[in-house]
């Protein structure tokens, strides 16, 4: 993905003006490329981004009573008016909400100074040797200012390990347990299993308890059980579950 230089206009106010001597800058978003119709790099990505973003919002309360968040997937994070964006596999800011309208341009991707803030996490699915997931974008995040930055490496493509986890201190980032994200409220874990028809080994999110964030699926499969357990308990105390009371 790319992204071309937008127009920036900044006007100075009259010499005899007592007001701040700098209008707001302007900016043309329509000169931003926020799609490029480039495919995800594979099928696994594919399902882990979704898996990430859906447990999120099927299971977690969010970081706090009242404290909503944003999840994203494969969706251009702009950090600066002239240089191109990256693309996180997925992102995740607390204390924001998505735009009523998602379509206009300047909703369309995650721009930092709308937002007016960084997202707290970043997450990397790797795919093939190039991305620089663990050379030049843990300096680029970490420069950008991303709290905490997750590289999940199914294939071992870049090192014998599976996943880092990595938490921003000073202008470097650190790595850390993978089990708390300090301040969050969420970890994360390797979970073998199977989501939508596909077995693996899936990077998967914890909360601050280390119970895993279960899909609308999953959550649907959980209740399931708790009722056929009930219904047994029930008919072993001579009780038809089916009766009305």
């Amino acid at each position: 993905m790319s992204v071309n230089a937008p127009v920036v206009e900044a006007v100075t106010a009259p010499p005899e003006s007592d007001e701040t001597p700098f209008a707001p800058i302007e900016i043309d978003y329509e000169q931003f490329i926020t799609e490029d119709d480039a495919p995800v790099d594979n099928l696994f990505s594919e399902r882990e981004q979704r898996l990430l973003a859906e447990s999120l919002y099927a299971s977690w309360p969010g970081p706090g009573e009242g404290r909503p968040f944003l999840a994203m997937t494969n969706v251009g994070l702009f950090f600066a008016l002239t240089e191109p964006p990256y693309v996180p596999d997925a992102l995740v800011s607390l204390d924001v909400r998505p735009p009523d309208n998602p379509f206009p341009k300047k909703n369309r991707s995650y721009f930092v100074w709308e937002y007016r803030k960084p997202p707290e996490i970043v997450v990397e699915i790797v795919s093939n040797r190039k991305g620089g997931e663990l050379s030049d974008k843990v300096t680029s995040y970490a420069r950008i200012g991303i709290p905490f930055y997750i590289v999940h490496d199914p294939e071992h493509l870049l090192s014998d390990r599976t996943l880092y986890v990595f938490e921003r201190r000073g202008l470097d980032y650190t790595e850390i347990p993978p089990e708390n994200l300090p301040g969050i409220g969420l970890g994360v874990t390797l979970w073998d299993g199977e989501y939508e028809d596909m077995q693996g080994t899936w990077l998967r999110w914890i909360d601050a308890q280390g119970n895993l964030l279960l899909t609308g699926k999953e959550r649907a499969e959980q209740e399931r059980r708790r009722a056929d357990a009930l219904a047994a308990r029930l008919r072993q105390l001579g009780v038809d579950p089916e009766s009305e009371f």
